[in-house]
Parts: C-alpha cells; sequence; structure tokens
C-alpha cells in the first residue's frame, strides 16, 4: 500500500498531550561522551560497543521487571518490520518504521509513549530502516529504496532539507545514518539486486554531498585488478553497507563493513578476489578515501556480508597495549584487526559448525585454502563449489554465524557477547540468474531447523569463556550494561536477559510477536528501561519454515518498554 502523497510529509498538530519544550541541540560532544540515561545514536557509542552505564536493573532484581507500556508504531500492512533502534534523548524517544516515517515520541511519565510529533516522507514501499541519527536540531533519516536522506526539525516534525541519493535504479538505504562532528555518513545497500554500493558524506546543515566512494573500484582504480571477468561485473558487483559503522575520533577512521560480490552464488562469472566486497573498510572521514582494508573471504559465493558491527577495544595482547578492531564474521569466525592498519591478529570459531573452509592462516588471515593464483575459489568444498544447477551444503547457513544483529562489549567484563545464527544451507549456482534487480545468481534453502546461540568471548585472546543456546534464531543482537546484564531477543517473540559472566538466564517473557530489532537502555528521573521493537522482515520469519509451532505467528510493528 503506498503512503499519502508528498503533500502531506510532515504534520505535528494536535498530537502531543503535554507542552513540549523546544529540544536542546544534540552536539558532537554529547555524541561522543552521551549522558548514562541517554541513547542518542544506533550503537550508543562511537565504538559501536552498545553498552550501557546504567545498572538500576542489575542482576539481583532483573527477575522483576515487568512491561511498562508498549507503542504501536507503522502504516496499514502488517507485513512491516521494524529493525531500528529506538534514541532517546531526555525522555524523548526518536524512531523510524517500515515506511521512513520518523516519531518523536515523549516517554517523560514512565507511563506511556505519546507521540509528539509523526514526519511521513511519502516512502513509495514499505522497507527496512536501522534507525535514525541526531544531529543539532535535526533528525536525520532515511527512505529505503526511495534513496533519500530526510532532516527533520526535533521541535515541529517539519522537513528541513530533503537529499535524493539515487543514483541507480535499485540502490537502497537501510543502514542508519552515522552522525559526526560535521558530517553525517550514509552506506548504501541493495547490493544482492545489482547495485555498485556506496559510502557518502553529507553536509548536516545542507544535505550538500562531500565526498562519495564506491566499495567496488571502477576500472584502473586500485582494486580493480582484482574483477577479472569480461563481462564488466564491477558494474554491478554489490558491495552493501547496511550496518552502521563505528568512528575513532583519535584518527577519523570510521569503520565500516561491506557485503559480498555479486553474483553471491556465482563466483565463475566474477573470478578474481572482488575488492572491497566482504571486507572491513577503514575511510577517512574528511576525504572518504580508504586509508586501509582486509577481505574476510576472497571471491565469496556463500553470500557471506561482513556489513557486522565493527567493534572499537582497547585491550592487551602479550602483555601490549594494542588497539584493536573486533568483527563476528558471517562465515563463521571471531576477527581481531589492528585498526590503525588493518594488520590481521587472530581469528578464532565462534559458531558450531563450519564446512566452507579448513580454518583460518593465523598468519594471513586468509582462510586456509585459498588459492592466491585462483581466479575463481572453491575453499574446502570442492571442484563442483561453482558449477551451475549442482547443489552444495554449506556452514555456517548463507545467513551467517553474524549478520545485521549487532554484538556487544561490556566495560564491565571487558567481554564481546555473540549472537550467533546456528545451521547450515543447501546453495545452488544458476548461471541464468542475472538480470536486472535479481543477481543473486542462485538460490538458498535451510534444511533443518536453526538456532542460535550466545557466546561470551575474550576479544584479546579469542577464548570462549562462556555459551547458552537459544532455541530460535536470534536476529535481534546484543545490549550489555553495567548492571551486569547481557540482554537479546528471539524470532519467536522471547526477550530474556542473562548474567553477563555465566549466561545464565535471570528473566525472560514471550510478547507475542516476533523480533528482529536490538535492545537498548535508557533512564527518566533515575529510573531505568529497556526497550525494544517488534515486528519481523519476510527473510527472518523464513528462517521459522522448519518450526511448524511458529507456523501462524502473528506479526506486529510495535515497541515494548520494561522497568522495575
Amino acid at each position: 500500500m503506498k503512503n499519502p502523497s508528498r503533500g502531506t510529509l510532515a504534520f505535528a498538530a494536535g498530537l502531543a498531550l503535554a507542552p513540549v519544550c523546544a529540544a536542546a541541540e544534540t552536539t558532537y560532544e554529547h555524541l561522543l561522551k552521551p549522558e548514562p540515561q541517554n541513547w542518542l545514536s544506533v550503537h550508543r557509542t562511537y565504538d559501536a560497543h552498545r553498552f550501557s552505564p546504567l545498572d538500576a536493573i542489575n542482576k539481583a532484581n532483573a527477575g522483576d521487571l515487568r512491561l511498562k507500556f508498549a507503542i504501536g508504531i507503522g502504516g496499514s500492512s502488517g507485513n512491516e518490520s521494524l529493525e531500528a533502534t529506538p534514541l532517546v534523548e531526555d525522555g524523548f524517544m526518536y524512531l523510524v518504521d517500515g515506511w521512513g516515517a520518523v516519531y518523536k515520541i515523549d516517554l517523560r511519565s514512565g507511563k506511556a509513549g505519546r507521540v509528539v510529533w509523526k514526519m511521513d516522507p511519502g516512502q513509495e514501499k514499505a522497507g527496512r530502516h536501522r534507525g535514525v541519527a541526531l544531529w543539532g536540531n535535526l533528525v536525520i533519516s532515511t527512505t529505503g529504496k526511495d534513496g533519500r536522506v530526510v532532516a527533520t526539525s526535533k521541535d515541529t516534525g517539519q522537513i528541513v532539507w530533503d537529499r535524493n541519493l539515487r543514483d541507480q535504479p535499485e540502490v537502497e538505504l537501510s543502514s542508519a545514518p552515522l552522525a559526526l562532528r560535521d558530517r553525517i555518513i550514509v552506506g548504501a545497500s541493495g547490493g544482492d539486486q545489482g547495485v555498485r554500493d556506496w559510502i557518502v558524506s553529507l553536509d548536516p546543515a545542507t544535505g550538500e554531498v562531500q565526498w562519495k566512494t564506491y566499495s567496488i573500484p571502477a576500472p584502473g582504480e586500485p582494486g580493480s585488478e582484482t574483477w577479472k571477468d569480461k563481462v564488466n561485473a564491477w558494474q554491478t558487483g554489490g558491495g552493501a553497507f547496511y550496518v552502521t559503522g563505528s568512528y575513532d575520533p583519535d584518527t577519523n577512521l570510521t569503520y565500516w563493513g561491506s557485503g559480498n560480490p555479486v553474483p553471491g552464488y556465482d563466483a565463475a562469472r566474477r573470478p578474481g578476489d572482488n575488492l572491497y566486497t566482504s571486507s572491513a573498510l577503514a575511510f577517512d572521514a574528511s576525504t572518504g578515501k580508504i586509508a586501509w582494508h582486509f577481505q574476510y573471504t576472497p571471491n565469496d559465493n556463500h553470500d557471506y556480508d561482513e556489513t557486522g558491527t565493527h567493534l572499537i577495544i582497547d585491550a592487551k595482547i602479550d602483555g601490549v597495549d594494542r588497539k584493536l578492531l573486533s568483527h563476528a564474521g558471517r562465515n563463521g569466525f571471531q576477527y581481531i584487526l589492528d585498526r590503525g592498519n588493518g594488520q590481521f591478529l587472530k581469528a578464532t570459531q565462534y559458531v558450531s559448525k563450519v564446512t566452507w573452509t579448513k580454518g583460518i592462516d593465523q598468519k594471513t588471515g586468509k582462510p586456509v585454502d585459498y588459492d592466491p593464483a585462483g581466479g575463481v575459489q572453491v575453499y574446502a568444498e570442492g571442484v563442483s563449489a561453482n558449477d551451475d544447477k549442482v547443489k552444495r551444503r554449506v556452514c555456517p547457513d548463507t545467513a551467517g554465524g553474524g549478520n545485521l544483529w549487532p554484538a556487544s562489549y561490556s566495560r564491565r567484563t571487558s567481554t564481546l557477547y555473540l549472537p550467533t545464527l546456528e545451521g547450515c544451507a543447501d546453495v545452488t549456482p544458476d548461471y541464468t540468474a542475472h538480470v536486472a534487480g535479481k543477481f543473486a545468481g542462485g538460490s538458498t534453502v535451510s534444511p533443518e531447523r536453526t538456532t542460535s546461540a550466545i557466546v561470551a568471548v575474550d576479544p584479546a585472546t579469542g577464548e570462549k569463556k562462556a555459551r547458552v543456546e537459544l532455541p530460535y534464531p536470534d536476529w535481534a543482537g546484543m545490549l550489555s550494561t553495567q548492571g551486569g546484564l547481557v540482554m537479546t531477543a528471539q524470532l519467536d517473540g522471547t526477550i530474556s536477559a542473562f548474567d553477563d559472566q555465566t549466561l545464565a538466564e535471570l528473566w525472560k517473557v514471550n510478547v507475542g510477536v516476533g523480533i528482529n530489532a536490538p535492545p537498548m537502555s535508557f533512564a527518566i528521573d533515575g529510573r531505568q528501561y529497556i526497550a525494544i521493537a517488534s515486528g519481523l522482515w519476510r527473510n527472518a520469519k523464513g528462517k521459522l519454515s522448519r518450526a511448524p509451532e511458529m507456523k501462524n505467528l502473528a506479526n506486529q510493528t510495535m515497541v515494548f518498554v520494561f522497568g522495575l
């Protein structure tokens, strides 16, 4: 169903039930060091830790958590999803729905969430949105496949500027924007539909483009020699950015993971390593220049996007202080890199089963079966791995061990908490599947029930400190807190809190609707709350297809708020 016309883009009058003062500006200093009660950016802090310093809800009282109130979000379609992390600033929540509509919600009573205004950008189709950004007196959002970035006044809900970045028919903007001191960083996705993806910097005050860098180099540019085909595969090469990057203010580098090369399951069409896909990329935030890269899976033919969170961590390795970048790979391995230069330091398997490779070379970081002279990689899967119409079993599942669901790093325990998807997939390449808007190059099916786990990992050593199995897939991601909690949710609607040292379950509730959005925490007048959004994306719900008891699971887009 199409949303209202552009003539009704924004409205504010009549929605507030109580007087609302002018919103304070969100300064760079606030984004750099948010107050404990606030959650001002998608990962809360630039280091992407998704850690709350609040401790009013803790191990001793987590069992007393109760639903305080819920907020209905979204349009009229029953197939919408919410994947966004709500932002909270001084008692007001900012959230985007599947239609790209942005809400300002008054939470100050602690008893209900009242919509102050709703900005409707007139997005043509429902899509996927993972959050908004705050900058100054603006809320910055995107419009999915419309390819627009919109700045809305925090006070009035009126659009201040609207910038169209849609340079290709299938380009999509799904990641939350990243707000820095003097720029807004936005990543493009839609790679599986044949998009040559990019990352762009905009002027926050006007929306003017400051720089734009493609993840797929054009002929003659550095990295173009790794596209050895004769069909101009680089033009539709993928390399999506659909999870918001992290940022190191000391070096002015922003770290983003890129998606798989396209076509995803037909590597024979694009021989070579296919830079800069399935990689960690460090961009100079001022210029967009790639400072360094590290490619996880060259010539990937498993759809192993590596867009998931890249966490900034300082730790000792072998007694030496190191500045690290941590990433839970979709390919099943947890990686540690030097964030200054991209040097590979360590990789350890964190999912239960890996079959596509026999392991990671601890000197190079490449799969041990990688052939640097080979144009098309087969890794441990044999010579038929890329053959047309030949089905093969791939572990982990093509959805990956890690993916868009974020990890968390607790400053209390100095431990990583990784949400894993546990399962395998049957992949069948199809050489005919190279048409505009559908560039997968084959198909994937999960033949058995898919489950998940939470794995606690020491980032310096890769040692697994604890693990807990979950019966349904975890597409939500993690929250850790100073109160000693680790929180997440499953696709069946179960929200849980675990002990951050033992991963013993301390509390859970099932809300009856599926969840694929991350939890977050905020406080009002000293009272701490946990918030999480519901509403399943179709691919997420598909992971429940082998769980017959979930056949009739309802779908509803809500925000649930819990407290003591």
